[in-house]
């Protein structure tokens, strides 16, 4: 299993988006799969009544009862996280060129500790700035967001570029 994907994510990584995404589609699909041809399989012996005793077509229907309930019982559990991801999906990608390869999107609460983050990264600020200079974090981290466009996530914004 994937690691799960949470609006309290300080910064997520796209390819985690559509990993996890894809994971959960392909769960839902094997159980539908699963329902599909055990109902195919009760269906076929209703049909061939040499083959129908009350036996089997009770154990049958046992079968897709069980298969019915397992989907029943993953759409109580992941539906809502895979329609909620794929909305995050659907909104960022549209904005983001490399969501395929690989975004981050950062929430808002976290936003200026990373734009400074960054800035020490790439060298445009030192990586030990002393006591004395200060450098107005919230008004840098505002001009750096002229490169991002927000995006929701369960009720939390996310920066992507």
């Amino acid at each position: 299993m994937t690691n799960t994907i949470s609006n309290t994510d300080d910064i997520i990584d796209s390819r985690d988006v559509i990993a996890r995404i894809e994971e959960l589609q392909g769960e839902r699909e094997a159980l539908e799969s699963e329902l599909e041809s055990a109902q195919e399989t009760l269906d076929d012996m209703l049909d061939d009544t040499s083959v129908l005793s009350g036996d089997e077509a009770k154990d049958q229907q046992e079968i897709v009862a069980a298969a019915i309930d397992a989907l029943a019982e993953w759409d109580d559990e992941y539906a809502t996280e895979l329609q909620t991801l794929t909305a995050l999906q659907d909104e960022a990608e549209w904005y983001c060129s490399d969501w395929q390869d690989g975004a981050a999107l950062i929430r808002e609460s976290y936003f200026t500790e990373h734009a400074i983050e960054m800035l020490k990264d790439i060298g445009c600020l030192p990586a030990k700035i002393p006591h004395y200079v200060v450098i107005d974090e919230e008004a840098t981290a505002e001009n750096i967001k002229a490169d991002y466009t927000s995006v929701e996530f369960d009720g939390a914004t996310y920066w992507v570029r």
